[in-house]
């Protein structure tokens, strides 16, 4: 089948940019010394994070407990929950997964130590432990310095908890590559600052983990880097390719869609609204608009309700018709593939399979 014929709106993958996207990635970690952790929160699929596996990752990273569990549900392990996970109930559950798999956690607070270590200590199991610092993101983090330091002394005393090192993000390394550049030569002095810390202290630091797609490829300049942690380089978006981090051709996430009504002048609307492809805004780029129209780069994609896409075609050299079939890349891939309940697989446009996206919606 053409997946033109697909039932519309629906989530495409083409496998063969998807294996490019992921030799080329492990190569590179490979290359600079770095081990790959990579996030799941892009695909939310485990036949994509064996894929990954069998390319050489150290292990996987999530956001949240539930897409933990689905992946050690599918057999994988080595699971870093990148995210500090408080409330007892899913405390509970993660100390379940913690005694047959080997998870990381990581966290920036005493307390929440505390009750990840009730947690453990109850299921009599034993949890890693990433203390996050700031590395200039400031969302999650403590400074830098003698804070993480005090922080780790304290993890090592709980009963369950193993200290295993440290942890940041490097979510403010955006936009053209030699602003990239600039922005990760910049942490170099908050992660050998915090690295000095603990080698001051006398505390061996046996995984630092950073990272993103935007900052992947200069993770080697940064030293004492021992992991990143990307996620949305496995299919890109327009965020990314807008930075220069892949090319159009590396997208290979397509939600397609069918044109429903020309009545409006100046308009073309489809039937993909913000309930498809989330209504996350374009940062990167132009930093207006909500995906791209792949066959109509010239009709730009101004609105989304729920179920409707708006494309403005007054400047088009399309003629756009009730019935066509489109392709949109959108502006933030992750969000979008959560959206969904399943993703057609294609080579050379003909759909060869179909994987369930086991971990949308686990939000907690």
């Amino acid at each position: 089948m053409h997946y033109r014929e697909l039932s519309t709106p629906v989530l495409t993958i083409d496998l063969d940019i998807l294996d490019r996207n992921l030799e080329r990635m492990a190569n590179s970690c490979r290359e600079q010394g770095v081990g790959l952790r990579p996030h799941t929160k892009t695909h939310k699929t485990p036949e994509v994070a064996r894929k990954q596996l069998e390319r050489g990752a150290v292990g996987l990273t999530v956001a949240k407990v539930g897409e933990a569990e689905v992946m050690a549900g599918a057999g994988l392990d080595e699971i870093l929950v990148a995210y500090p996970v408080l409330g007892r109930e899913k405390l509970d559950r993660l100390a379940t997964l913690a005694k047959t798999r080997k998870i990381l956690v990581s966290l920036d607070d005493e307390l929440t130590a505390q009750e990840l270590s009730r947690a453990a200590g109850k299921k009599g199991a034993t949890v890693g432990v990433l203390v996050e610092f700031d590395a200039g993101f400031h969302r999650c983090g403590l400074q830098p310095g003698a804070g993480c330091v005090e922080l780790a002394r304290k993890i090592e005393k709980l009963p369950g908890l193993k200290f295993r090192g440290l942890m940041t993000y490097f979510g403010h390394i955006w936009g053209p590559e030699e602003e990239r550049r600039k922005e990760a030569k910049q942490v170099i002095e908050p992660v050998s600052k915090a690295l000095e810390a603990f080698h001051q202290a006398g505390m061996p630091v046996e995984i630092l983990s950073g990272g993103s797609t935007p900052s992947a490829q200069f993770a080697g300049e940064i030293p004492g880097l021992t992991e990143i942690r990307p996620g949305t380089y496995v299919y890109n978006d327009l965020n990314t390719l807008y930075q220069g981090a892949c090319r159009l051709e590396d997208c290979a996430t397509r939600v397609v869609t069918t044109v429903v009504s020309t009545a409006v002048p100046g308009r073309a609307i489809f039937d993909a609204g913000s309930k498809t492809l989330s209504s996350d805004a374009l940062s990167s780029g132009p930093k207006s608009g909500y995906g791209m129209a792949v066959e109509a780069p010239d009709a730009p994609l101004i609105k989304l309700n729920e179920e409707h896409g708006h494309l403005d075609i007054t400047n088009s050299s399309r003629k756009f018709h009730v019935g066509e079939v489109l392709t949109v890349i959108p502006n933030h891939v992750c969000t979008c593939v959560n959206m969904h309940d399943e993703a057609y697989l294609l080579r050379s446009d003909q759909v060869v399979g179909c994987w369930r996206i086991a971990a949308r919606g686990k939000i907690r």
